[in-house]
């Protein structure tokens, strides 16, 4: 007869129903014990396990489902630009770098934090500079996160306090500079001197946060005032134009000038040096004349006498020679004389010393036999 039929008593044709209690215990029966004892913890029916029927909620499973989940649930990846700030219980835990770490969720708590990304604040105002002038300016800040525990932890908006913090140090530096200053002489120092003051704040604040550059985008007059300061602005740029130009001016006459002193100079020195020669030259030529009038005063006298003439008949070309005891003045054309005995001197207009010997000495001997025949009428008479 089959096991399951009637009568059969449910005999398991394996020898189930008649196992030995010292063998393996059964594993359905074993479940089905601690399925019996979770339904009492958790208010539920004790139940037979011969009468228990198959329906029941198979909450084992669901415990090992939670538990793979939250395990899996705690597993989590922080790449290489990142880090990633623990907490645990709300209490700081740890800082962990790049890679794959578990934390038990809703007990930890992980926030990440790029670590290499650069970010950008713009600040835009109007302050009071040193002179007590309004000046635009428009400020670029370049960051980025050096302490993740101090970004997350230490102050509760470290943005809002970043744009606090830039525009009192901004402030600080422009009110200590001019207009001017601010606009164009001094925009790289107020760079400089803004990221130093800044970064200054956020360590005196833990922000975490370090300053990257510090850009001045733009300086100018609010623009109501715009109009007169771009005209203040041009007549600056003009008298800064005009010193160039006559910087440039001066450079160019002062030497030239400088030159021409020291030609004069030099001239000075030259006429000096050849006016004295000169007057010793004069002053040993007339110690030797004098010597020489001394040994023969009629020889010297009529020579002195000539070269007074030659001297002045060398400076004109017409002579007149008024003759003692005649009635007619004797006239001679010395630049005809001239013209006839030296062409090249008629051609450049000058007569040269050897024609002006010549013509003197012609002129000498002609009053010579002059002086002679009137002396000769004399005795005569």
């Amino acid at each position: 007869m089959a096991w399951n039929e009637p009568g059969g008593n449910n005999k398991d044709p394996w020898g189930g129903g008649n196992r030995n209690n010292d063998g393996p215990p059964d594993l359905d029966e074993l479940l089905r014990k601690i399925q019996q004892k979770l339904n009492g913890l958790f208010g539920g029916r004790s139940t037979d396990p011969e009468s228990s029927s198959g329906g029941s909620f198979p909450w084992t499973l669901v415990l090992v489902v939670l538990a793979v989940l939250y395990g899996l649930w705690g597993f989590y990846q922080v790449n290489a630009n990142e880090s990633a700030v623990v907490l645990r219980l709300g209490k700081y835990h740890e800082t962990v770098t790049s890679g794959l770490h578990w934390n038990p969720p809703m007990i930890d708590h992980v926030t990440k934090v790029n670590m290499t990304e650069v970010r950008t604040e713009r600040t835009t105002g109007q302050m009071l500079t040193e002179d007590a002038n309004i000046v635009e300016v428009v400020l670029t800040v370049q960051w980025h996160i050096n302490d993740a525990e101090s970004f997350v932890l230490r102050v509760r908006e470290p943005l809002k306090s970043l744009q606090e913090a830039t525009d009192s140090a901004l402030r600080h530096v422009v009110g200590s500079l001019t207009f001017n200053g601010v606009i164009s002489q001094n925009r790289t120092q107020v760079s400089a001197d803004t990221q130093v003051r800044l970064q200054q704040y956020l360590d005196l604040y833990q922000t975490g946060i370090r300053i990257d550059t510090v850009n001045l985008s733009d300086a100018k007059a609010p623009r109501e005032v715009q109009d007169a300061f771009d005209d203040v602005t041009k007549a600056r740029e003009d008298e800064v134009r005009l010193q160039n130009e006559a910087q440039a001016y001066a450079n160019q006459v002062i030497p030239v000038a400088r030159g021409q002193a020291q030609r004069m100079i030099e001239e000075a020195e030259a006429y000096k040096s050849r006016v004295v020669e000169s007057a010793r030259g004069e002053a040993s030529r007339f110690s030797q004349l004098l010597t020489e009038f001394q040994r023969a005063p009629e020889v010297t006298r009529e020579r002195m006498y000539l070269d007074a003439v030659q001297d002045v008949m060398s400076n004109t070309s017409k002579v007149m020679v008024d003759v003692e005891g005649g009635n007619n003045m004797m006239y001679l054309p010395l630049d005809k004389l001239a013209q006839e005995s030296a062409t090249q001197a008629s051609q450049a207009r000058q007569v040269s010393p050897q024609v002006i010997d010549d013509i003197t000495q012609r002129v000498i001997n002609q009053l010579r036999t002059e002086v002679a025949n009137s002396r000769r009428s004399r005795d005569v008479r």
